[in-house]
């Protein structure tokens, strides 16, 4: 007996659903990219491939269907402050901070605490988290600290990469909660054409002034440039957006908990890096804490 054929309205609800578990996986590989990278090219110049290819990719998807591009002024700075804040900031922030002695597990304690800092401004775009959602981000952070426990150290860590890291912070919490205010107008494609420029417009400089802007050719560099272009540029910032979009801006900052949680069971599975009980522990608080933020309010 075969069975009767989905309702549409179904599958887009199961599609919906799934996004979040698909866009954490995929940021969470941003980590294992850079570790693959990192000897074959300074991080700025990196990023500056990065965007070059991914604005490749870009025209020809503008080429081949036509989408409407900003039609007013305000949109396109929205665009482009969107674009600065969650991309040349925040990435540009991180990488380099990690490249200036900043260590990973710090660097992800200090980008970690955004939900915090999302759901304090939260207001700004007209939400007011409840108490479960505060719960939820409470636990998830005490969660992350759990996981990033035995990597806490800031011996020889510099004002430069501190005040990098803390810029990444910044430009990932105002990024999101900017994308929130200007709302969905804009097409995600031509959106992403403008963010991704302006991107590459803002690095590029540093990249030339800071580094030797020298890339070693070798496969570890394209398959890590590859990845960073289509898997991280193209499909988890487009699920970023749309799913600030559509949801709470608190919300949607909680998912960046589990990123440091995914990334240890990654380096577990791939590297043969230690996973304690500890770490263990705190990626089943982590997993709570997130549930608790993203349940709907009554």
């Amino acid at each position: 007996m075969s069975k009767p054929p989905q309702d549409p309205a179904d599958r887009a609800a199961a599609l919906r659903a799934a996004v979040p578990a698909v866009f954490v996986v995929i940021w969470s590989t941003g980590f294992v990219v850079a570790r693959y990278a990192a000897p074959h090219a300074p991080p700025l110049t990196f990023l500056c491939a990065r965007y070059t290819g991914t604005l490749a990719v870009l025209a020809v998807l503008i080429a081949w269907g036509r989408p409407r591009w900003p039609s007013t002024g305000r949109e396109w700075l929205g665009t482009a402050a969107v674009g600065l804040l969650l991309q040349a900031a925040y990435l540009g922030g991180v990488w380099y901070a990690i490249a200036a002695g900043m260590p990973a597990g710090v660097s992800a304690l200090i980008v970690g605490t955004q939900p915090l800092w999302t759901a304090a401004l939260a207001g700004i775009v007209g939400e007011r988290p409840g108490a479960r959602q505060w719960a939820g981000i409470v636990v998830g952070f005490a969660g992350l600290c759990l996981v990033l426990s035995d990597r806490l150290a800031l011996g020889g860590v510099g004002p430069a990469a501190l005040g990098a890291n803390l810029l990444a912070l910044a430009g990932i919490t105002a990024g999101t909660l900017l994308q929130k205010r200007i709302g969905g107008a804009v097409d995600l494609r031509t959106g992403s054409a403008i963010q991704f420029a302006v991107s590459l417009a803002a690095t590029l400089p540093f990249a030339w002034g800071l580094e030797s802007m020298v890339i070693d050719p070798v496969p570890q560099f394209w398959i890590a440039l590859g990845w960073s272009v289509f898997g991280l540029s193209l499909t988890a910032i487009s699920l970023l957006l749309w799913m600030i979009r559509q949801g709470r801006a608190t919300a949607v900052a909680s998912l960046m908990y589990l990123t440091p949680a995914v990334t240890s069971l990654m380096a577990w599975a791939w590297f043969d890096q230690r996973l304690g009980g500890t770490a263990c522990l705190g990626i089943v608080v982590t997993m709570l804490g997130v549930a608790l933020a993203r349940a709907r309010r009554p």
